[in-house]
């Protein structure tokens, strides 16, 4: 499972509910707790710098759930 947090003003969350389960190392993923992880965008520039690093995670993270 993953979300936004559609209430910040300053930038795009998107948490994976289960992202410390998620195979491989991705520097790109945040957080140091035992389940989730995230990734923050401040803008657009920021998701298609980065297009590469969250489609390896996305990827990664649907083998994982098969």
């Amino acid at each position: 499972m993953a979300s936004f947090n559609p209430r910040s003003k300053s930038h795009v969350s998107l948490m994976f509910h289960t992202g410390a389960s998620i195979p491989g190392d991705h520097a790109i993923l945040a957080g140091g707790g035992d389940t989730a992880r995230y990734i923050k965008f401040a803008d657009l520039d920021e998701v298609e710098a980065a297009a590469a690093d969250l489609l390896a995670v996305v990827e990664a993270w649907c083998r994982s759930r098969d």
